[in-house]
């Protein structure tokens, strides 16, 4: 049963929405404060966070950068505005998704699920050709570069990367077939298989902190017009 973890001070809200996980098969925990959060996902397991934007000590946007340094958990953020500039905040700083307020309780129940069955499904997609057809290799092997697709690790030269959710499931697409140039839409389509609307822009963040974490390696290129492609030399046989 997944474990989600609710930082969100509206105490109205917990209740009726951990009933509401708790019919598709969630546990929805809360708390209040930032730091009671914090505290919670140190002594804990959890598979998500969700966290308002809007919270007493520490604002949503720098909660989530405070947890970006200890882990990679998936992140929904929950914006009372909705506004663009809030997505594409929450996005750099390394959310996974965002549900503007007032929502649905099933439309966020449905963001979880989605971004829960994206990271156990990426070694089959990242491993096949989108159909599910996958290949015996779970390991990808470049020049100055490791891919784990089983444990979900990268390596680079042979130092552990901590990458989110959403930056591992795309070098892991792109990893898919080296050298292939995949649009922004091709990448939003198959990552996130919602909110197409999430802004082709949303790609390029994720990207530009995908190259960040990877450097010294230039391994992702850009395409004017086109998308982006894996530009390195493999070291095993195909």
């Amino acid at each position: 049963m997944p474990r989600i973890l609710l930082i969100d001070d509206d105490e109205h809200l917990a209740a009726p929405l951990t009933t509401y996980f708790a019919r598709f098969g969630c546990t929805l925990e809360n708390a209040v404060r930032p730091s009671e959060g914090l505290a919670m996902l140190r002594a804990g397991q959890y598979d998500a966070a969700i966290l308002d934007v809007m919270l007493p000590e520490m604002d949503g946007f720098a909660l989530c950068r405070e947890i970006r340094k200890e882990s990679d958990i998936p992140i929904v953020m929950l914006t009372a505005r909705g506004e663009v500039m809030d997505r594409v905040v929450g996005l750099e700083l390394g959310a996974d998704d965002y549900v503007p307020k007032p929502f649905e309780p099933r439309e966020l129940v449905a963001r979880v699920q989605t971004i829960l069955r994206r990271q156990r499904s990426t070694p089959a997609m990242a491993n096949g050709n989108g159909n599910g057809n996958v290949s015996s290799t779970q390991h990808r092997v470049f020049d100055g570069l490791s891919i784990d697709l089983d444990r979900r690790q990268v390596l680079r030269h042979g130092e552990r990367v901590e990458l989110t959710g959403t930056e591992f499931e795309l070098l892991a697409l792109l990893a898919a077939e080296p050298g292939k140039v995949f649009s922004r839409d091709d990448i939003l389509n198959r990552l996130r298989g919602h909110e197409a609307e999430l802004y082709t822009r949303a790609v390029d963040i994720v990207v530009s902190r995908l190259r960040k974490k990877l450097e010294p390696l230039d391994c992702i290129k850009t395409l004017r017009n086109a998308g982006y492609a894996l530009a390195v030399a493999r070291s095993e046989p195909a």
